[in-house]
């Protein structure tokens, strides 16, 4: 979950604290109860850190007298062993002379048995981290070789879990030594100077190309070259790629917050997940997906992985997908699919869903499938990441860089993608199958500019989560597609607002959640189309009824044209009409933009919510 930058280059001065820094408050969303970094000056290594935001430790690098460097490596941390305090903060000392430092991200699980070993060596330890183990093997270890990058291959075959580590040593000034098993890291090549991060936007700002690691492999960077080699020593190069985005697009352009930058952003990341995906006559291409047509009409079985609001984007999925190929479709909290016997066989396809790729219990879950035969293909936006690596096909969504903690814009573009490889699969089914999957992929071009103009009519939901800003509880209803999108609207307000947010199935009302509504009770109920099938529309306006006659508030997101709410709504919002299986696109944003609002009139920090990170690295 941390955020990790290092930087070589050819000069002392102040870039490289500069790009530090630069890459830390990009990377702040990762991690951001401590901060620190260190710098190669001459003979030492010089560090400074701080508990709390990253203000925090720009202050303090202002208030001191910070030598000039030629490597530099930083950390924003997202704390597991020991609390935020500014010994806990990384950057860690390694060695009775200070002279190396190390930043981490992830969890050495077996490091009570190493700092044991370490104490009746006599070390000892300043902090409470399991870092702090990493950093004092690492100056033993380079006292022994001499070398950083040997000193580094010892060390990681000893330790167990999930990590990244970045190591610099006083006595190696031009070099930065990495590695990573299920933790992310990437290169950044640039002219005379080169760069590591936990993502690419890192560096963003400096350098467009970027190198793919492997898991269990070390790199090391100087100014003018990267190596890398596995951990047991052979040599192994990065996959190059050049990243599509630039720093502009990890800006806020204006807005007051990430997160209302990129909602207002979701027409583009719809529109782009779509883009280049079919040809002249409207078929779907997906040449990406790298899996022989004949296994993929032979599936029989789909099973999704993926947590929080991603696996709220599977359930969406899920209704979408059987209902155009009529293949089952199971979807398992990627954190319950290893522990509950899965069933799984060579003619299951099982789809994780990670905006990172990087989300740590969803890896594993890939892993445990294709050790049962299934075939993969990873939803991801981020290029390079552990999880499209590692399974068989990747469908990337192509959102950009989502710098709030609380995801939207991957959201619909998760959903998209989703809803992409589900029609391609009843393309490849034939007959009704695949024309009906032209169509709806027709109307799937149309939803970006239906987006783009419900954001436009969105005042009236500001309002209401201004007026409702000392609200307590706040309960959301769907059914079908509605259902999933209930549960995202009530995990937003949690993520955001810190206060109780339930979802449930509208039709589960009688069965027990009844009891929760009393008078002036606030709940949003998604209703969807009058169009939609099984009477659905009429059963929902039904639900409306009940819980109005018991002193809800009812906040109504319903389709232009539908009347039939009016008398049982306090409060109706607008979406435009589309076909059911498409209405998530729409009725989740008035969602995302009261829970934005209600958060921002109690004062939260919108981009940053207390106890939470961008992404989840550790099971």
């Amino acid at each position: 979950m941390c955020g990790i930058v290092g930087y070589v280059g050819p000069d002392t001065g102040a870039r490289p604290l500069d790009v530090v820094m630069e890459g830390l408050a990009r990377l702040e969303y990762r991690g951001y109860d401590s901060a620190g970094v260190a710098l190669v000056a001459g003979d030492e290594v010089y560090t400074q850190k701080r508990a709390g935001k990253l203000a925090n430790l720009r202050e303090a690098l202002e208030g001191d007298t910070v030598p000039s460097a030629a490597t530099a490596i930083g950390h924003t941390r997202w704390a597991t062993h020991g609390g935020p305090t500014d010994e806990n903060a990384h950057p860690h000392r390694g060695g009775a002379d200070g002279k190396l430092a190390v930043v981490h991200n992830g969890i050495v699980e077996n490091f009570h048995q190493l700092k044991q070993e370490l104490l009746a060596q006599g070390v000892t330890f300043t902090s409470e981290t399991d870092t702090e183990v990493a950093a004092q093997l690492l100056a033993a270890a380079f006292a022994e070789s001499g070398d950083l990058t040997e000193a580094m291959r010892s060390v990681v075959n000893r330790l167990e879990g999930a990590f990244t580590l970045l190591a610099v040593h006083a006595d190696a000034p031009d070099t930065v030594v990495a590695a990573r098993r299920n933790s992310p890291l990437v290169v950044g090549l640039g002219e005379g100077e080169n760069f590591l991060g936990s993502d690419v936007a890192a560096f963003i700002g400096y350098t467009k190309q970027a190198v793919e690691l492997d898991q269990d492999q070390i790199v090391t960077i100087t100014p003018t070259s990267h190596t890398v080699m596995n951990f047991d020593g052979t040599p192994a190069e990065g996959k190059p790629y050049e990243v599509t985005w630039d720093a502009a697009a990890a800006e806020k352009s204006g807005y007051d917050t990430f997160m209302e930058k990129e909602i207002n952003d979701q027409p583009h990341a719809v529109g782009d997940t779509l883009l280049g995906r079919t040809d002249a006559d409207g078929k779907l291409v997906l040449d990406e997906l790298r899996i022989d047509e004949a296994n993929l009409k032979d599936i029989d079985r789909i099973t999704i992985v993926a947590c929080g609001t991603a696996a709220y984007a599977g359930m969406v999925a899920k209704y979408a997908i059987e209902h155009w190929t009529r293949i089952p479709v199971e979807v398992s909290l990627a954190h319950e699919f290893r522990y509950c016997d899965p069933i799984v066989s060579d003619r299951t396809l099982v789809v994780s869903i990670s905006q990172s790729g990087e989300t740590a219990d969803t890896a594993m879950a890939v892993r445990h499938a294709r050790s049962l035969g299934a075939l993969t293909v990873s939803v991801c936006n981020t290029h390079g990441a552990t999880i499209p690596r590692e399974s068989d096909a990747v469908l990337y969504t192509h959102a950009g860089p989502e710098i709030a903690v609380a995801s939207t814009k991957a959201f619909l573009a998760q959903i998209t993608a989703c809803y992409v490889l589900g029609l391609y699969l009843a393309q490849l089914r034939g007959g009704t199958f695949a024309d009906d999957a032209r169509a709806v992929m027709a109307e799937l071009h149309e939803v970006p500019d239906k987006i783009a103009s419900l954001l436009t009519e969105m005042d009236r939901v500001k309002e209401i989560a201004r007026f409702m800003a000392d609200t307590r509880s706040v309960l959301f209803l769907g059914r079908n597609v509605g259902y999933p999108i209930a549960m995202e609207g009530a995990l937003k307000l949690k993520e955001l607002a810190y206060i109780h947010a339930e979802g449930f199935a509208a039709g589960e009302l009688k069965h027990g959640p009844i009891a929760l509504i009393e008078p002036g009770q606030p709940v949003f109920i998604v209703v969807p189309g009058p169009d939609t099938p099984n009477e659905l529309h009429k059963k929902v306006v039904s639900n409306i009824q009940e819980i109005r006659a018991r002193g809800a508030r009812t906040l109504v997101i319903a389709q232009e044209g539908d009347e039939e709410v009016l008398p049982f709504a306090d409060e109706v919002i607008r979406v435009p009409h589309t076909s059911p299986l498409l209405q998530p696109l729409l009725t989740v944003v008035p969602l995302q933009i009261f829970a934005l609002h209600l958060s921002t009139a109690k004062g939260l920090d919108v981009d940053q919510p207390r106890n939470l990170a961008k992404s989840v690295t550790v099971e």
